[in-house]
């Protein structure tokens, strides 16, 4: 079959700070393609919709996958299915990925008929059975799939993450993809899941949090294959397992691949780990993500981080020492005052680390959709992007924009703009002599983007699509928000070797 998959456009965030190769995209294209059927990928983070009309009219798709890892997406989704339906009116369009695996059957329906199917769960396991059943009939009976008629049987999960390969040959524009300075960056994935509960977060119950390794040897070969010069590890958390770190970097070594690294991983991993980190900057580790979200007790323990501020402390410190860059995100409450938002200004300019801000937003999937008792103020798709408020804040939603950028401006003052340009001279130099400009314009686009009026004049666009409405859920039976659920180990014998 002629499959062509589709990343939708870059939110508000990505605007400035980063721009991800769709590496999810590319593996179910990698999958896809070993199954026998031919496939082409559009990124519209990159790409114009007008590349898109193109390759629908030349290729005339038999099949059409639009990933949804972001709700923010959806509405664009819809209107793309919408659009190709009528271009190509066979073509079978199925939505896939993370968030629209919590609201498929609510998609579905506002559709309207231009999407068939989603795919819940992990798209490689699904792709090649779900292609097969759309040539041959039977999609309702593929294990993950949703359509109008209801759900199928449960999405089935990798036992392992070694393979499929990533299509990394089917993305066009590929120098597009940054994450600060390191401009080109490629990305690689070394651990799927989390085993960690943060009630902000759905990482752990999209996967049921189970955790899975690539071997050393499959995660060395994949980076062996990487052109880039830098790549971004997008592991929920780098490293939970020391000795897996050691091996992969054995395998590094062993192979004398050179790249510049970026990763995510907690302050309490890197504080019981830290010579794993410091072997890893000896490879090429530069720069390092660590999600504090709360400066203090009571605020982690809202978030269920199982972390101390002290530790976080600590963790900032044992960074430095081994000369990793860090970047910290913080969770802004749309609770806050003005005197909360100046002791997170203060907090973010008396640490050298950059400070990333994020609005505390309940997404589908996440404990606190079910749980957070502040009614919602919007359910427009659009506005979940952690950089909107979507439940009420306590100064007037004008007065909350003009702190929140205000104090995001406290990035714009320490690390981007002229004097960030003239202290990475060098970075900057060798970029643009490479042709590379990402980093370049992300220096002087924050007041472009982030802007209170913008941010409120976004609550008054017209709204097609909305969220549902969340549903009341037992979360003490956790089992009941996850999308992958793993059967129970068989019991064991008493006399079975004890």
């Amino acid at each position: 079959m002629r499959v062509l998959l589709v990343h939708p456009s870059a939110l508000m965030y990505s605007e400035i700070f980063l721009r991800l190769e769709p590496l999810g995209l590319e593996r179910v294209a990698g999958a896809a393609r070993q199954a026998g059927h031919e496939v082409r990928v559009v990124d519209l983070q990159v790409l114009g919709r007008s590349h898109l009309a193109r390759e629908v009219r030349s290729f005339r798709p038999e099949a059409l996958g639009i990933s949804l890892n972001y709700l923010a997406n959806v509405p664009e989704a819809i209107d793309l299915a919408a659009a190709v339906k009528r271009a190509v009116p066979g073509c079978f369009v199925f939505l896939g990925g993370h968030s629209v695996s919590f609201v498929a059957e609510d998609v579905l329906e506002q559709a309207a008929g231009a999407v068939d199917a989603v795919v819940r769960g992990e798209g490689e396991p699904a792709i090649a059975p779900l292609l097969a059943a759309v040539r041959d009939g039977g999609v309702d009976g593929v294990p993950g799939i949703v359509t109008a008629s209801g759900r199928g049987p449960a999405p089935l999960m990798l036992h392992g993450i070694d393979s499929p390969l990533p299509a990394r040959d089917l993305m066009r524009n590929r120098r597009r993809y940054f994450i600060g300075e390191l401009d080109p960056c490629a990305s690689v994935e070394f651990t799927r899941g989390c085993p960690w509960d943060c009630s902000f977060c759905s990482a752990w119950t999209f996967y049921g949090r189970s955790y899975r390794k690539a071997t050393p040897e499959a995660a060395a070969e994949d980076l062996a294959r990487i052109r880039e010069p830098n790549v971004f590890i997008v592991d929920d958390v780098a490293f939970i397992r020391p000795e897996h770190g050691d091996a992969i970097a054995a395998e590094i070594e062993r192979r004398g691949i050179r790249k510049r690294y970026y990763l995510e991983t907690r302050s309490d991993v890197l504080l019981r780990h830290p010579e794993v980190f410091e072997r890893w900057a000896r490879l090429g580790l530069r720069y390092m993500f660590l999600g504090m979200e709360a400066l203090d007790a009571e605020g982690l323990d809202l978030f269920r981080k199982r972390i101390s501020p002290d530790e976080n402390l600590r963790a900032l410190e044992a960074a430095r020492r081994l000369g990793i860059q860090v970047a910290v995100n913080l969770i802004v409450d749309p609770a806050w005052d003005e005197e909360r938002f100046r002791i997170v200004r203060e907090f973010a300019l008396s640490v050298p680390e950059i400070v990333h801000f994020t609005v505390m937003t309940p997404y589908p999937g996440t404990e606190i959709w079910h749980t957070e008792s502040r009614r919602l103020t919007t359910r427009d798709y659009r506005l979940f992007d952690i950089q909107h408020a979507v439940v009420p804040t306590t100064l007037p939603l004008e007065r909350f924009y003009e702190e929140l950028v205000r104090t995001q401006a406290v990035i714009n003052r320490k690390h981007l703009g002229p004097r960030t340009a003239y202290r990475a001279a060098r970075v900057l130099g060798r970029n643009l002599l490479r042709g590379q400009t990402n980093f370049a314009r992300m220096l002087w686009k924050f007041h472009s983007v982030y802007h209170p009026r913008r941010q409120l004049a976004d609550h008054g666009r017209p709204v097609r699509y909305e969220l549902p409405l969340p549903q009341p859920v037992d979360v003490g039976d956790r089992r009941r928000l996850y999308v992958h659920t793993r059967a129970a180990p068989p019991a064991r014998s008493r006399d079975a070797g004890d």
